[in-house]
Formats: C-alpha cells, structure tokens, sequence
C-alpha cells in the first residue's frame, strides 16, 4: 500500500465548513481554486490564516488546498485556520505543542443565536404595553 502524501483537517466557524489538504510542497496556496490573496483581499484575514503555519515553521515548505462552503468572510477565515492546524498535526505530531499554544487548535465553539416564537429576534422583544 502506498503512503498517500496529503494530510486532511477539517475547520468549522459559525457556519462555516473548510476542507483542508496539506503535503509538502513549495508553499502554493490554493482557496477554491484561486490564490490566497484573491479569494482574502484582506490583509488581516491572510495574516491569520498564515499563523499557524509559521508557528510550525513550515511555511515556505508546505502546499495548501482549501475547500470552503458556507459562512462570511471572517467565519471562513477562522475555518481555515483550523482546519490547517489539524492538517499540520495530522501530517507531524511534534507541532501539537507549537499549534495548541498559539490558540490554533481550539474550535470557536460561538455561533448566532436563534430567533424565538413571540419575539422580534433572538433577544429583542416586543414593547410591553399594559394598556
């Protein structure tokens, strides 16, 4: 059986879902299929989807192909963050230390609040009118 050379992770924020598939490379960066800097014309948001990859020193040394589905912008950033911190685990055990310190490793648990019956949303209300 052969050694496939991509490693998976799987990235969720809000409703979000990204897809990632890491193997060593030359540092190509691919978001459905367009570049990093097209798909993320924000600066910020490229900074911190680069994060986790220098904090396992593997920046210029890894291929990145992300899948993304669902969500705004910074709910997709956030996906991708993780999902290639799970990659990088999966593909080296030994940058678990290194990720989990730099907060790359947690899933932001926070989504909307649903809207409930008899209110205007999740938590305005309808003026009380007692006459």
């Amino acid at each position: 059986m052969v050694d496939n050379p991509f490693k998976w992770g799987t990235g969720r924020r809000k409703s979000s879902v990204a897809r990632v598939r890491v193997k060593p490379g030359s540092g190509a960066f691919q978001v459905n299929k367009k570049e990093l800097a097209d798909f993320f014309p924000n600066e910020q948001h490229r900074v911190l989807i680069m994060a986790p990859l220098e904090a396992a020193n593997v920046k210029d040394s890894i291929d990145v192909w992300v899948n993304l589905r669902g969500g705004g912008i910074s709910g997709q950033a956030g996906a991708v963050v993780l999902g290639i911190a799970r990659a990088l685990m999966a593909m080296d055990e030994t940058k678990e230390e290194a990720l989990r310190d730099g907060g790359f490793l947690t899933r932001d648990g926070r989504m909307k609040e649903r809207k409930k019956y008899g209110q205007k949303g999740a938590r305005k209300k309808f003026q009380f009118s007692k006459r």
